[in-house]
């Protein structure tokens, strides 16, 4: 299969026939980047039990969804700035944007985040943070039982965690979507030691700004609100430790439809980097897109609208006939 991505400009939307056809569509107008909308009612805040400790789940759903999909925020920010910004008078929120189009959509704050409490170690490991991303996969895949399998999308950081908890035995999972997020094949990491008591370091302003690097798709207005809302949310980094134990992940073992999905100006992916990482997944259905113009937070740039249609164009295509 060939390995060249395929971009996908602003203001794309998904192909019209397929998803009406498999979902109850509200207008694709509420996708797009400068609609100018109402703020919404906040999202439905849901605490699901793993290993005992409380998880915040946030869900958007239509009347009638026709798919599921679980989202995983990044290493630095939670669910509500990654994936439920508001900005006055644009359409960013990805959980609203999914509804519309008829996804029901829910994003986890993994330990730490948000409104997830850490536990008792103060830390999180990359096997902790994929375990619980089972648990909500299996809650969610429990919620729409005439559904199929839910998705899973991790940003960044949450793309490492999906693909790690993708590579658990028995998961309720029709496909995978990595958005942000490469590795070189192959490559390990060392084990680092662990610190004695976690750090709490204070996140920044300049932290939230950082990964705004393409001026062209990010107006202002939406810069600020996602610092004003990722610091009211996290105001201190959870402490991460045996981040080596992503060094199990394999893209040999991703069997299920996956798609990587990235801004074209996004630094963190480079080219040569995905192609190996394109060619090693298994998956007879694989996909590499890229989002013209964006950068590392394109679903909140002017590129949303893309990248709303390019994931539910992905997790809505039927599978093909087996012959």
């Amino acid at each position: 299969m060939a390995t060249s991505p395929r971009q996908v400009g602003v203001g794309v939307t998904a192909c019209a026939v397929l998803i009406a056809a498999l979902c109850s569509v509200a207008s694709i107008v509420a996708t797009s980047s400068n609609t100018s909308i109402r703020t919404p009612a906040p999202p439905q805040r849901y605490t699901v039990v793993a290993d005992g400790h409380p998880l915040a789940v946030w869900g958007r759903t239509p009347p009638t969804p026709c798919a599921a999909l679980v989202l995983i925020h990044g290493r630095t920010w939670s669910s509500r700035p990654d994936f439920d910004l508001q900005v006055p008078g644009l359409s960013r929120s990805v959980l609203t944007s999914l509804v519309a189009q008829g996804v029901a959509a829910y994003a986890v704050d993994l330990r730490g985040y948000g409104e997830s409490p850490r536990d008792a170690s103060g830390f999180l490991t990359p096997s902790r943070a994929a375990a619980d991303v089972a648990v909500v996969l299996r809650w969610v895949a429990a919620r729409h039982p005439k559904l199929p399998a839910p998705a899973l999308l991790g940003w960044s950081q949450g793309a490492a965690v999906a693909h790690l908890a993708a590579q658990l035995p028995g998961l309720p999972l029709s496909s995978l979507v990595l958005f942000g997020f490469t590795m070189e094949p192959g490559l390990k990491s060392a084990a680092l030691p662990v610190p004695e008591l976690p750090a709490y370091e204070k996140t920044t302003r300049a932290d939230a700004l950082l990964d705004f690097i393409s001026p062209a798709v990010t107006p202002a207005a939406v810069a600020s609100a996602f610092a004003d809302q990722a610091l009211a949310a996290d105001p201190v980094r959870t402490d991460w430790v045996h981040e080596e134990e992503f060094n199990a992940l394999d893209p040999s073992r991703l069997t299920m439809p996956t798609m990587i999905l990235h801004g074209s100006l996004d630094p963190g992916v480079p080219t040569d980097v995905t192609a190996r990482f394109f060619s090693n997944i298994a998956a007879s259905r694989r996909q590499w897109t890229l989002l013209s113009g964006g950068d590392h937070a394109a679903q909140v740039e002017d590129t949303h609208a893309a990248f709303i249609s390019a994931v539910v164009e992905f997790i809505t295509r039927p599978a093909p006939p087996r012959r």
